[in-house]
């Protein structure tokens, strides 16, 4: 009696683990190796599949500056545990020396300043995110070629055996914890890779493929210079970030322009909406553009540019409650001028009315703001 088989399809993810990839993608641009690793690892923890006795996945994550590193670990925790601060973060910076290990799991009983030294990390600071659907940690350790050999021997039993021995012999459990690690190695030779011809021109897709190869043979053979193979055998993945391109660029002042029409939105009693024309953006986008900085530059130029005039013209009661704000280039001066369009036009339309605006992409400002405000004339 023969027996009926079914092909099964290993790669199809659980409708949380799509919501979370959706969520991510929504959050960092350009970076898809990265989000498919953290969805997997996701997909086991809920599978109930996640090995005993070590964290549930070790990342080190290597790239240029401003790739969006440290974005990946907040997104995560934003989508999981619905508050972009719920990281758990080590900088490694300021444990450079051995002795500053006891800022981390405190001093020993005896030592002098052994009450007043609290460790940094603890069970209940693990715990204190917990959701009831979500019992994760996100534990950051950024910019971990800083650490002093202290700090390395601590990460090597956390990223092997999930468990760190505070001062005081307390125990901490890191078996349900995502383990980041972030690292700027090999960035001298990235960025000559970068600024080497690719640039932010029309470049045939080819041309970036090999690009990213590059980058990611000097990202790891730096990461292997510098960390030993014991460490190197405790990290499950090291995904190396690609550098910004154009689109990706479009997309992040995308989302910085909706975050600050967000920050607007939720000032007490300066509530107004603004849109950016093309000129507008194109300005941006050009004074953003740094290969050496990502995406990091191009939030400076929002904030330089941008949310420091709309400031002003807050504080001077130039913009007031409800008004719509068209924002511009001006070729003549080179700088963008910001045009009142409707004044207290918000002010009095229906609450979904200003739902939209508040909720609506910044690309897409002009279309939504003249639906808006369609809708309030004919209510009118």
């Amino acid at each position: 009696m023969s027996t009926q088989q079914t092909l099964l399809d290993p790669s199809l993810h659980s409708p949380e683990v799509r919501d979370f990839e959706t969520a991510l993608r929504r959050r960092v641009v350009g970076q898809d190796r990265a989000v498919n690793s953290l969805a997997r690892a996701y997909q086991v923890y809920l599978a109930g599949l996640a090995a005993s006795g070590r964290p549930l996945v070790n990342l080190l994550l290597l790239g240029p500056t401003g790739s969006g590193k440290t974005r990946l670990v907040e997104a995560a925790a934003e989508s999981l545990l619905g508050d972009i601060r719920a990281v758990v973060k080590v900088d490694c910076a300021e444990f450079q020396h051995s002795h500053e290990i006891a800022k981390l799991i405190g001093s020993p009983p005896g030592y002098l300043g052994h009450r007043e030294t609290q460790p940094l990390i603890t069970q209940e600071v693990l715990e204190e995110h917990y959701t009831e659907k979500v019992k994760l940690s996100l534990v950051l350790f950024d910019e971990i070629e800083k650490a002093s050999d202290a700090l390395w021997q601590l990460l090597l039993g956390i990223l092997d055996k999930a468990s760190l021995t505070l001062g005081d012999n307390r125990r901490v459990d890191f078996s349900h914890s995502m383990i980041f690690l972030t690292s700027n190695l090999g960035t001298s030779e990235v960025n000559k890779l970068i600024t080497g011809g690719m640039g932010f021109g029309s470049k045939p897709e080819e041309d970036f493929d090999d690009l990213d190869q590059k980058i990611y043979r000097a990202a790891t053979e730096a990461a292997r210079r510098k960390f030993s193979p014991e460490f190197m055998n405790r990290i499950d993945k090291v995904i190396v970030f690609r550098a910004l391109q154009r689109p990706h660029l479009e997309q992040i002042l995308d989302i910085e322009l909706s975050l600050v029409q967000e920050r607007v939105m939720t000032a007490t009693g300066s509530q107004f909406a603004f849109k950016c024309t093309a000129r507008a953006r194109d300005f941006l986008r050009r004074e953003g553009t740094d290969t050496k900085f990502g995406a990091r530059h191009l939030k400076r130029a929002i904030e330089r540019h941008l949310v420091f005039p709309l400031s002003n013209l807050l504080a001077t009661h130039q913009i007031e409650l409800g008004d719509l704000i068209t924002v511009d280039f001006d070729a003549g001066t080179s700088k963008l001028m910001f045009l009142k369009e409707y004044q207290g036009a918000l002010v009095g339309s229906k609450p979904e009315v200003a739902e939209e605006m508040a909720i609506i992409p910044a690309s897409s400002h002009r279309a939504g703001a003249a639906r808006a405000l369609a809708r309030r004339a004919s209510h009118d």
